[in-house]
């Protein structure tokens, strides 16, 4: 029997402390320390770690390129960096109900042709999930399923069948006969996904955890998970709406901040392949307070409406309301709006939204939501076939973004004919298809879009 002994842990980073406290010492999040029981684990029970390797230099080390297993699902290798790679562990999130286990199992029945796979759930019976592939109309003939949550057992199972790929569903489900705790604690969580890892480093299995969010949005268990995977990706999306959305927030073999983006049908995740257009409202005619934008989401452009709706306020305090955009950058906005171009908002409640649903961090919006906010104020559509993008800084000045060609040619692409652009992004060379206006300062660009 292992010598037991209580403390109590955060739940945000792992830390442990011999008492409760309000604030956790470690990371300062408050209300986060929880009293579990610790005990000392063997390790004996598993494979020994391979030999440590010696001390050689950086230049002498062969920089070999990372192969990748697409998984047939393109949408998915994006967000990836190109698809699964040999020994990596990929954690994926999302609220219940959003699409996780669907997507694996579509991702598993395409990749299950060429290489062995085994799906272990902790959550269904092996009969839920042959309905749900029944019901998807998936072949699912070449995954081996495990209905088990016992984390030795699971082990024992992948070390004797050794597959190219394991899915772990959920990893709060699956408990370490080592560990008296609850499964789904914070201390079984990180043994289990710790020893998983290890497993996959040792036998090159590509292992994929899912993990349940907490209310907030964020990973539920301990923030150590997230360090010990190479790639941790977030499902998104409304679960009245049919769209939704993939992101990379850590991917130690790509790039992250890329976008994977899905339409839930009856027939499970279907992949958008231009969905630019999921973010653009059709107005049969045109309407004041709407202007397009082109944003960056990893290496792809992505079109997005932004709408604006200025009203009078009727309370002391007007009303500011941002979805999609980050609330305390607006009133920056509005400040610069009426300090440089002497519009003034007050008096006015301010809504400003990006269709969709997507949320927009980078501050090449800027230049789209000033216009779509005087546009509504003003009461006066903009042109339809109008871009805009590029950064709006406190002195007035219009500031370029990154990858401004890209974004001409996207919108371009998709039948634009006139672009208010930063000045240090107009293109040396004409684009067919577009105008492009070049603007340094926010009057400008406002002068501009009244004479189109």
């Amino acid at each position: 029997m292992a010598k037991t002994k209580t403390n109590y842990t955060c739940t945000e980073c792992g830390a442990s402390e011999p008492k409760w406290q309000g604030q956790c010492p470690s990371c300062h999040a408050w209300n986060t320390l929880v009293e579990t029981l610790t005990e000392t684990v063997s390790t004996s029970r598993f494979a020994p770690l391979a030999e440590t390797a010696g001390l050689q230099k950086l230049a002498e080390v062969e920089a070999a390129e990372v192969p990748r297993q697409p998984t047939g699902v393109s949408e998915f290798d994006r967000v990836l960096g190109g698809g699964l790679v040999s020994g990596g562990v990929v954690l994926i999130g999302g609220d219940p109900g959003i699409g996780k286990s669907t997507l694996l199992l579509q991702t598993l029945c395409h990749i299950g042709h060429a290489r062995k796979a085994i799906y272990v759930s902790g959550e269904e019976s092996p009969q839920q999930i042959a309905m749900r592939a029944k019901r998807l109309g998936l072949d699912a003939s070449p995954i081996s399923l495990l209905a088990e949550i016992n984390l030795e057992k699971i082990i024992s199972t992948l070390q004797k069948h050794k597959p190219d790929i394991a899915v772990i569903d959920s990893i709060q489900t699956v408990y370490s006969e080592a560990l008296q705790s609850a499964p789904g604690s914070v201390a079984q969580v990180r043994e289990c996904s710790a020893q998983l890892t290890r497993l996959a480093k040792q036998a090159g299995i590509t292992v994929i955890l899912v993990g349940h969010v907490t209310k907030e949005g964020s990973l539920a268990g301990p923030r150590v998970l997230e360090h010990i995977v190479d790639t941790v990706l977030y499902f998104e999306g409304d679960q009245s709406s049919s769209f939704r959305l993939i992101r990379a927030f850590k991917n130690r073999f790509g790039a992250v901040n890329e976008l994977g983006v899905f339409a839930m049908t009856e027939k499970g995740l279907r992949e958008v392949s231009n969905p630019s257009a999921l973010f653009l409202s059709h107005h049969s005619e045109q309407v004041a307070g709407s202007c397009i934008t082109v944003t960056m989401e990893g290496t792809r452009p992505l079109l997005i409406e932004i709408q604006a709706l200025v009203d009078e306020a009727h309370a002391p305090n007007p009303k500011r309301l941002c979805v999609g955009l980050e609330q305390n950058r607006l009133a920056m906005l509005l400040a610069v709006l009426h300090r440089h171009a002497g519009v003034a908002c007050f008096d006015q409640d301010v809504f400003i939204n990006a269709v969709g649903g997507v949320k927009i961090s980078e501050p090449a919006v800027d230049l789209a939501a000033l216009l779509s906010i005087t546009s509504s104020l003003k009461n006066k559509a903009l042109d339809s076939k109008l871009i805009v993008f590029g950064e709006v800084g406190l002195a007035g000045e219009v500031r370029p973004v990154q990858r401004g060609q890209e974004r001409l040619k996207e919108a371009a692409k998709l039948g634009f004919t006139y672009a208010i652009v930063p000045k240090a992004n107009a293109p040396k060379q004409k684009i067919d298809g577009i105008c492009v206006y070049a603007v340094e300062r926010l009057e400008q660009a406002l002068q501009q879009a009244r004479d189109l």
